[in-house]
């Protein structure tokens, strides 16, 4: 039996966050009696110094998921973190600890190293990352989990990151996975796409977009039309929020 007098709030932190995916679908998971009592809710805010007040407002929450822009920038703020979010320098979930502790995991490489295995093909040798924040650190950390090499796109070139405009017909016969791990694409602004040279896109490769509204990018849509295999980001999300889950039940 489920004490229903049980009361645990979560919630997501982040930025003009009401498209999210999270306060979806934990609300329709916890709409099941064997969750009741759980709560899941959006706590949007400007700037991340709100976050201690969030926490002082809020003492009865048991775990956040934390999205754009503050992976990072939420670091600080936490007690301790995971062996895994240490290394990778990113953090999209937080558990509060029974003694009062805030302790930081990621669960961002885990959702996406599970949704990308089943693509994976022997000539899926090396992947571009494009985007240096904080998603693209989970996202690095599981190719290399997976013995996948990489290097990072950005709009100015520094080490082991190259420069939008050095993409070329070489650059897609050496990397044949391509993940956009940048807004650029997202709801509203669909249209947008990053700049690549997309006829250079062909059967051999993967493009994989972490974006999930809409799940057809515009990155995607001209990828697939060179005959590429395309994948969102909406199981990484479920396999991500999952993975939460656990933790914050742990």
């Amino acid at each position: 039996m489920v004490d229903i007098l049980l009361r645990r709030r979560f919630g997501l932190l982040g930025r003009n966050i009401s498209y999210s995916f999270s306060k979806g679908y934990f609300t329709e998971k916890f709409n099941n009696e064997v969750f009741a009592g759980n709560s899941y809710e959006n706590f949007d805010i400007s700037e991340i110094n709100y976050f201690t007040e969030l926490i002082k407002n809020n003492p009865d929450l048991k775990g956040l998921n934390v999205t754009i822009p503050y992976k990072e920038q939420v670091i600080p703020f936490l007690d301790k973190l995971s062996k895994k979010a240490t290394l990778i320098g990113a953090v999209n979930t937080i558990k509060f600890t029974k003694n009062g502790k805030l302790k930081g995991y990621n669960t961002d490489y885990y959702g996406f190293k599970k949704s990308l295995k089943p693509l994976l093909e022997p000539h899926h040798k090396k992947a571009l990352i494009l985007g240096t924040g904080g998603a693209s650190k989970g996202v690095a950390f599981a190719l290399d989990e997976l013995d996948i090499p990489y290097t990072f796109v950005s709009r100015e070139a520094k080490e082991n990151i190259i420069d939008y405009d050095l993409i070329n017909a070489t650059t897609f016969d050496n990397f044949q996975i391509i993940i956009n791990c940048t807004p650029v694409g997202t709801s509203p602004n669909i249209e947008a796409c990053p700049n690549l040279p997309y006829e250079y896109f062909t059967e051999k490769h993967i493009a994989y977009d972490l974006i999930y509204n809409p799940a057809e990018t515009t990155f995607l849509r001209k990828a697939k039309e060179m005959g590429a295999v395309i994948k969102n980001g909406h199981d990484m999300l479920i396999f991500q929020a999952e993975k939460a889950w656990k933790i914050w039940n742990k």
